[in-house]
């Protein structure tokens, strides 16, 4: 999820395309178990209805479990146009090999904005700053055009640094208020724009595998 134009780099995320077979009771237990920053079950494929857990939380909205989740409905199943995450609906759309998803930034995990004065001062750093628990540390590469380089550190939701974060994106993008390009992790691009009081995010999705699973 939100590779780079070459389909390198992205944020791995599970996607249980039959969620629904797996217990609620099993389901926090099955994203710690894989420790990927989200893990997906889709309980209504047709309707777009799903539900998203880190290794150690559920959460009501995410940014790139419900852009790949998007894409590989319409890869697998049927192309949506609404997904339901339990925060409220958001529209979604596909362009070529990327999909992307309209939300409300106040349904985003909360994370702290840290602004630096350069990409190497981001790539510089060795944790979060100033040891918090939820924080996206970001500069300028360049500024008309809306480039951004960025890291997030999220050990508050159980991923001490996360590859590529679209709900880190979306809130940046609201405080912002302005089309961004984010460059993030080793080689993750996320597109963001507002759109009056929402915004929307989006990037390439690339399929990595796909395996049986089974928990214990």
């Amino acid at each position: 999820m939100f590779c780079g134009d070459d389909g390198s780099g992205g944020n791995p995320l599970a996607v249980f395309l039959d969620g629904a077979e797996v217990p609620g009771a099993d389901r926090q237990a099955v994203a710690a178990d894989l420790g990927l920053s989200e893990t997906v079950f889709v309980e209504d494929a047709a309707r777009g209805e799903i539900r998203i857990f880190t290794p150690t939380v559920e959460l009501g909205f995410a940014g790139h479990p419900t852009v790949g989740t998007t894409w590989l409905l319409a890869r697998e199943r049927e192309p949506v146009r609404t997904l339901r995450p339990p925060a409220g609906e958001l529209a979604a759309r596909y362009e070529g090999k990327s999909a992307f998803v309209t939300a409300l930034p106040r349904w985003a995990p909360p994370f702290e904005h840290e602004q630096l004065g350069s990409p190497s001062q981001v790539d510089a750093l060795d944790g979060p700053p100033r040891g918090r628990d939820a924080i996206g540390a970001w500069a300028w590469i360049d500024e008309e055009a809306g480039i951004v380089r960025a890291r997030v550190f999220a050990h508050r939701y159980g991923v001490p640094e996360d590859e590529a974060t679209g709900a880190h994106a979306v809130r940046l993008c609201a405080r912002l208020g302005r089309a961004l390009d984010i460059r993030q992790g080793r080689g993750s691009r996320i597109a963001a724009r507002p759109a009056n009081d929402l915004v929307e995010i989006g990037g390439r999705v690339e399929l990595d595998e796909v395996r049986d699973y089974s928990l214990g």
